[in-house]
């Protein structure tokens, strides 16, 4: 028997924001390898980068704080320990 996976919980605004924000950046990153096709100034690519990889962060934050409103203080309610080692795996995945 296959386990069931887990699902964010349904917040449509949230999951609206997070669509559009990863629709952005998947237009930067297609505008960062038109750059590099264009064989465009190094610095000027690596700028795109860095914004690409803020956005990036900011989706990342987004998330986390749904994530520990809904997710997390479930769990929590419900004495489920096990949030825990979830929480340090992954916040040792974000700060990397």
């Amino acid at each position: 028997m296959v386990a069931a996976r887990k699902k964010i919980q349904n917040d449509p605004k949230i999951k609206e924001d997070l669509e559009n924000r990863l629709k952005r950046i998947e237009g930067q990153i297609r505008g960062v390898s038109a750059m590099v096709t264009r064989d465009e100034y190094c610095d000027d690519i690596l700028n795109q980068i860095s914004s690409v990889q803020a956005a990036l962060n900011g989706v990342s934050k987004l998330l986390f704080a749904h994530h520990l409103r809904t997710c997390v203080a479930d769990k929590i309610r419900k004495n489920d320990e096990s949030i825990f080692l979830e929480l340090d795996s992954t916040l040792n995945k974000m700060v990397r």
